[in-house]
């Protein structure tokens, strides 16, 4: 892991999320009949609500809530679409878990604005704050907080022949990058987080080589959010089955808590937190409840 301290805290419009000695967990919401993993369970709105309270019962300390479906070769959704997938649902998780932050999962500058009304406080952006020109001021006029993730082309292209001459260092300079793109457009330092994407525009090698080395990424001096949960190089690894990729998923999160990662973006949420309440103990910091 580098020597550079980890960020210790992330700034979101009405409070202030402070890491501890584990990372904290982001469950999945996707309104979405096509994602990878569960596209069309939870379509219907009242069923992603349902599924989103129990995430949060289960231990899940953000909401990450998503119209879209980015897996690699998935289509590209209208805004409206979008919208109306994924509004009723944030109104109601405003309602019902008001003290949750909740994170628009979207590159489309007018689905985050209508989102950020409806009660997101994060937009969580597959290209990086760079697919939709009009982004960055959204999020530095609304305030609120962002994650910018790397991706190498499209949902559409990414997957196609993924190349680098040096994966790690190529993703960090591009998350540097777009960091300093974020502050000269006047998003506020302690609001960016960054995601080196796992999965995007990524061979399997490469993934694997990211997790390797995803303690050189502090050097961003930002939070850094990780989405590796249950995805295809895993499966690659233990087998295909939800179960089988789960169980992967987790030993990939023990060594991320090691690493001193602040955020991860996953499915199943309760094994996540008991893994980790038990690794806690290992640590000299604090346990946590």
């Amino acid at each position: 892991m580098s020597n550079h301290p980890r960020a210790t805290y992330w700034r979101l419009p009405d409070t202030t999320i402070k890491f501890g000695p584990v990372p904290l967990l982001m469950g999945i919401v996707n309104v979405t009949p096509d994602s990878f993993s569960d596209g069309g369970c939870w379509l219907d709105p009242s069923q992603a609500v349902e599924h989103g309270l129990e995430l949060i019962d289960s231990g899940a300390d953000i909401l990450d809530i998503g119209g879209e479906s980015t897996r690699p070769y998935s289509e590209p959704v209208q805004a409206e679409e979008q919208i109306r997938r994924v509004v009723p649902v944030l109104k109601e998780f405003a309602r019902q878990a008001p003290t949750v932050p909740l994170s628009i999962d979207t590159s489309s500058a007018r689905v985050a604005a209508v989102a950020v009304d409806a009660g997101a406080r994060i937009i969580n952006d597959v290209t990086g704050l760079a697919g939709d020109p009009e982004m960055i001021g959204l999020a530095a006029r609304t305030g609120v907080a962002v994650c910018a993730m790397h991706m190498q082309g499209t949902p559409q292209t990414m997957q196609v022949a993924p190349h680098y001459d040096d994966c790690v260092a190529e993703i960090r300079d591009y998350l540097r990058q777009r960091k300093g793109r974020m502050l000269d457009a006047g998003i506020e330092r302690e609001k960016i987080c960054l995601d080196p994407g796992i999965g995007f525009g990524k061979t399997h090698e490469h993934n694997w080589e990211l997790i390797r080395h995803i303690g050189d990424f502090h050097d961003l001096e930002t939070p850094l959010l990780v989405g590796h949960s249950r995805k295809g190089f895993i499966g690659k690894i233990v087998g295909d089955d939800i179960l089988a990729r789960d169980a992967g998923t987790l030993g990939i999160s023990l060594y991320l808590a090691s690493q001193g990662i602040q955020i991860l973006r996953i499915h199943e949420i309760r094994q996540t937190r008991a893994a980790l309440k038990t690794f806690s103990r290992l640590c000299p910091a604090n346990s946590i409840e």
